[in-house]
């Protein structure tokens, strides 16, 4: 991964950085892998991040359907 420094704008390119990081995930991986998960507690957090993966998708198929309206 590379960032450009631009006008030595240090600051600048750590948010850049940062940003990056989180949209590729590191730094949730790193917090599962601070500590040990039990198969009970994984398999808990996998099915409920599955529900929430299905209710997005449910959400937006019926905003693009015109189903539900926007909030502003």
């Amino acid at each position: 991964m590379q960032v450009l420094v631009r006008d030595n704008n240090v600051e600048q390119a750590l948010r850049v950085l940062k940003k990056k990081l989180q949209r590729e995930g590191v730094f949730r991986e790193m917090k599962a892998r601070a500590s040990y998960e039990k198969p009970s507690e994984k398999r808990a957090r996998e099915k409920a991040e599955a529900i929430r993966r299905t209710r997005k998708l449910a959400r937006k198929k019926a905003l693009k359907e015109g189903v539900v309206a926007r909030k502003h």
